[in-house]
């Protein structure tokens, strides 16, 4: 199984969670594991999901949580887990 990693980043607010992971499992990307926090009034999650059953390219997935992010006010990313580690490294 290729995992994923999911990074959120942004101003807390409510409904940050329930809307990422409404659009996940809209999507049938499962989530293997999630840990958040509040930072300062800055909320932070990170997820490894597995997003070998979603129906979309992975682009596309991409590219549609970095806009449910800017609808929502908050910075989200979606990394294929080789990319994510290899970042980590630099």
């Amino acid at each position: 199984m290729k995992k994923s990693i999911i990074t959120v980043v942004g101003k807390d607010q409510v409904g940050i969670i329930a809307k990422v992971c409404t659009y996940l499992a809209c999507n049938n990307i499962n989530i293997l594991d999630i840990s958040q926090t509040i930072v300062d009034g800055y909320f932070n999650m990170m997820m490894i999901c597995d997003a070998n059953n979603a129906e979309k390219p992975f682009s596309l997935l991409s590219d549609e949580l970095e806009a449910l992010g800017g609808e929502i006010g908050v910075i989200i990313k979606l990394q294929r887990e080789e990319i994510f580690e290899k970042i980590q490294r630099l």
